[in-house]
């Protein structure tokens, strides 16, 4: 219980009264005071004349109890308070603060923010503990290692058709690059593969998880296990033609770098659409393009190394032949193939067993042979086979030999005598 005539005072305000007194008492020089106080030996005799006139309460701060002469006006406070419970009710202090910021003017710290909101009895923000995992140091230089997975949310919370988010993010730098998809999978990574790569080079290295899309699950065929090789999925064949060395992750954790972006995606991005009401995926794309680049330049790092690992495109590198799906299919003596369910007749001459068949990202199919492109059409329908007629089988009758035949003669004697004997002729 504290007392009404009580005084709260510091540790260095104690400290001081108790030098005050030492020179008061005459024990210590205003110099020596000041030396051990931090002040100077006049500020020393206004002390020792405080301390005359009003005791040791005198040296207490004299700002204290009173506000403070920069506190925010209540009017602001209300404001700032009222708006966060109309329209930021699930954002954090920061994300908050920078809003009020941004688009009502309102500037203020996120501490500042935090404080009225535990104030006002609102803490779902309060960070929770996680466990302890081993710490890795970043990679020196962009383009050495990009994280790349993508997350599964309802990013337009009920506006619009649930979607993935395909998301890179340099390990050294922390630079973003993103775009939403309808799913995950070979085509979506391809397309956005390029898009990076159109963007910002050829990396080194690309970080995922075990999904599909990113390795291959089946087993080895007989040919690849003579040939020594192991199955591969498109998205892995492709950057093996790139010479992009493809990391699996054994666990999520492994790839934290990208899972905590994905959190924080999930919560300011998510906020963000809303706020711009995106409703579309094609919009939330073209939202992207001006979101991403203040993102980057908010959270992303400097690397410990300035040069860049990124390889440029090779002269002639054609990304849309090296990023599809490529399927070998056997030729037949007719010309014609058989893919996804449909003939295609090949309109030149080709002498080998086999053609590969490219999928582009833009949804355009290509026949090759050896590079070289083949002509060829779809075939609307297979050919009718002409209905055969059936053939009606004769009824067989029974035919009992002679006596005479050869057939009997050439039984044993004994069982000719036995069949005379049964009467049989």
């Amino acid at each position: 219980m504290v007392r009404e005539d009580s005084i709260t005072m510091s540790m260095k305000e104690l400290k001081c009264v108790h030098v005050i007194r030492q020179v008061m008492e005459r024990r210590l020089t205003q110099v020596q005071a000041g030396t051990l106080v931090g002040l100077t030996a006049r500020h020393v005799r206004r002390l020792i004349q405080r301390v005359e006139r009003e005791g040791d309460q005198g040296l207490a701060h004299r700002g204290r109890g009173k506000p403070s002469n920069r506190q925010i006006p209540e009017k602001v406070k209300a404001k700032a308070l009222k708006l966060y419970a109309q329209r930021y009710g699930d954002f954090g202090p920061t994300l908050a603060a920078e809003k009020l910021a941004e688009r009502h003017g309102i500037a203020i710290s996120a501490e500042t923010v935090r404080g009225w909101l535990r104030d006002a009895g609102i803490d779902h923000f309060t960070r929770r503990k996680r466990p302890h995992r081993a710490w890795r140091a970043r990679k020196a230089h962009p383009g050495e290692l990009i994280q790349l997975d993508g997350s599964h949310h309802d990013w337009l919370e009920g506006r619009g058709p649930r979607g993935v988010l395909m998301a890179y993010i340099d390990d050294a730098s922390s630079r973003v690059s993103a775009r939403f998809y309808e799913y995950e999978g070979t085509i979506p990574a391809m397309d956005s593969f390029t898009r990076y790569i159109r963007q910002h080079g050829i990396p080194l290295a690309l970080y995922t998880d075990r999904h599909t899309t990113y390795r291959a699950t089946g087993e080895p065929t007989v040919a690849q296990q003579l040939a020594g090789e192991t199955p591969q999925s498109q998205f892995e064949r492709a950057l093996a033609e790139l010479g992009v060395t493809l990391i699996h992750a054994h666990s999520p954790q492994a790839k934290g770098r990208v899972e905590r972006l994905f959190k924080t995606l999930q919560d300011r991005l998510v906020k963000d659409l809303r706020l711009a009401g995106i409703a579309t995926i094609a919009a939330a794309n073209r939202f992207l393009e001006t979101w991403l680049p203040r993102h980057n330049q908010r959270f992303a790092v400097p690397p410990a190394q300035a040069a860049d690992l990124h390889r440029p495109r090779p002269a002639g590198c054609d990304l849309d032949r090296l990023l599809c799906l490529k399927t070998t299919r056997c030729l037949r003596k007719d010309f014609t193939i058989a893919h996804q369910g449909r003939l295609y007749q090949i309109h030149d001459t080709v002498r080998a067993p086999h053609v590969l068949v490219e999928e582009r990202i833009d949804g355009t199919m290509r026949i090759t042979h050896q590079g070289r492109p083949l002509g060829f059409h779809a075939i609307a329908s297979r050919p009718m086979k002409a209905a055969e007629a059936k053939k009606v089988p004769r009824p067989r009758h029974p035919v009992t030999p002679r006596p005479d035949h050869p057939w009997r003669t050439r039984l044993w004697p004994e069982r000719i005598t036995h069949a005379a004997a049964a009467g049989i002729t």
